[in-house]
């Protein structure tokens, strides 16, 4: 879609008929060659954003819990996540159990809802452990806190 509007507005200002379908010297320079011309630059570069960010995989993650039987205390949670190219691509924070002081939600209502599932941890600050901007990560925050609220003993 992006390199059709840019190929057309570019080879209608060069005056060629690129696509048979659209004859190009129907085109008027100003303003629909400029439009379709930046219209086509911009999508390029929004497109080859989406597609680097799927190749570079980023916004992949796990969280691991691991206690020893009965010691809540001893156990160690591994957090990982992916982020783009770079210095700190590789985030990866391993702690005990004991550092962990609170598990919160924070739920915003509205045009932009959001919803995440915060982990606070002593010396690190609040770690998200769910996606900002998808919806369903109310339901998967009740799936983890289901899931592990026997595994925190609370």
């Amino acid at each position: 879609g992006s390199l059709r509007f840019l190929l057309v507005g570019t080879f209608s200002h060069l005056g060629r008929n690129l696509i048979s379908l659209f004859p190009s010297q129907q085109i008027v320079f100003f303003p629909q060659r400029i439009v379709m011309s930046l219209y086509g630059i911009a999508s390029l570069f929004i497109s080859s954003y989406l597609w680097c960010t799927i190749f570079w995989n980023v916004g992949s993650d796990y969280d691991q819990f691991d206690r020893e039987e009965g010691i809540v205390e001893e156990g160690i949670v591994c957090i990982f996540r992916w982020d783009f190219p770079g210095k700190n691509r590789r985030i990866f924070l391993r702690f005990l159990m004991k550092y962990i002081q609170s598990i919160r939600i924070e739920i915003k209502k509205g045009i932009y809802a959001r919803r995440v599932l915060y982990m606070e941890i002593r010396g690190q600050g609040a770690v998200p452990l769910t996606r900002t901007c998808f919806l369903w990560a109310e339901k998967k925050s009740q799936r983890l806190w289901d899931s592990n609220n026997h595994f925190f003993l609370i």
